[in-house]
């Protein structure tokens, strides 16, 4: 169906929320009320999901986040499924917090174990929860200990800003091989929490100076937006390329290709989990009727 709307015949990566409920209230969190939602998806029904997408469009990978993925029953299920049935490269993003037990059981078929972190010590727990800041360098270090390589997300806010390069000192320290930065878009809680917005955005361009003459102990990844002038515009790919990097499955099985329509119900395809079909469901606002800009990536 994707394909036949858009001409795109390959998706390499599916991001796959596999529920809302979370253990923390992150002050920038997207999902916003949502988080209070009870939608998921079951051990079935995310096999039947990554099935799907690998035969129809040669998925090859699989990042599983919420919420906090570690909160549902059935994650080691789906972990073992996407390695051992299918083969993937199976990453999952988290907050860390209190992981070590089923970490340790799903690490022999976890290729990437990626902790979420805005900033270092008490900038990070206020902004997330208390205590969560030693937590995710706990499962951290876990992680490597049982042989599972390592990476950070950080949402760039005018809290952290300051803090990026710290942070990164810190991470490499532990074996961390990567920091992805994104760029804090106002939805969800960030839309009650605009003092979290960089005003300034010349802060990027001073951001962008200290990255690139400081010897970093590992690769950081910066979203475009993290710019004076913002993205090159890259646009949903109703008319664009035959081969996407990504698609991201929510909860209730609304499909997003640009990571800036997610958190908006911008869905132009919906994943119907009982008949595990894709439908087209167009609308006056959805990201490829807009269409909406991707979020391009580079090194720092």
């Amino acid at each position: 169906m994707i394909g036949d709307i858009t001409g795109i015949r390959k998706i390499r990566m599916l991001y796959l929320q596999l529920l809302y409920r979370c253990n923390f209230t992150c002050l920038h969190c997207f999902h916003g009320k949502r988080l209070r939602y009870a939608d998921t998806f079951t051990a079935e029904e995310a096999a039947n999901l990554l099935t799907l997408m690998r035969d129809e469009y040669g998925t090859e990978a699989v990042t599983l986040l919420g919420g906090e993925p570690f909160v549902h029953r059935e994650l080691p299920q789906v972990v073992r499924y996407a390695k051992k049935e299918l083969g993937q490269c199976v990453e999952i993003c988290t907050n860390g917090y209190r992981i070590e037990q089923r970490l340790t059981e799903i690490a022999p078929h976890l290729d990437m174990l990626r902790v979420s972190l805005e900033g270092v010590g008490s900038t990070n727990d206020d902004i997330r929860k208390r205590g969560s800041y030693q937590s995710a360098l706990d499962s951290l270090v876990l992680a490597r200990d049982l042989g599972v390589p390592t990476g950070a997300t950080m949402t760039v806010t005018s809290r952290n800003i300051g803090e990026i390069l710290p942070l990164a000192g810190v991470l490499g320290q532990l074996g961390v091989r990567q920091l992805k930065l994104h760029h804090l878009r106002p939805v969800g809680n960030a839309a009650d929490h605009p003092e979290l917005l960089v005003t300034d955005r010349a802060a990027y361009g001073r951001l962008r100076e200290e990255l690139a003459e400081t010897r970093l102990p590992l690769e950081v990844i910066v979203d475009e937006d993290l710019s004076e002038h913002g993205s090159p515009e890259v646009c949903a790919p109703s008319r664009g390329p035959r081969e996407i990097d990504r698609i991201e499955a929510d909860p209730r099985g609304g499909l997003t290709m640009s990571c800036k329509a997610v958190g908006k119900d911008s869905h132009a395809f919906w994943y119907e989990k009982a008949s595990n079909r894709i439908v087209h469901r167009p609308s006056a606002t959805d990201e490829i009727t807009l269409p909406v800009p991707d979020v391009v990536y580079a090194h720092a």
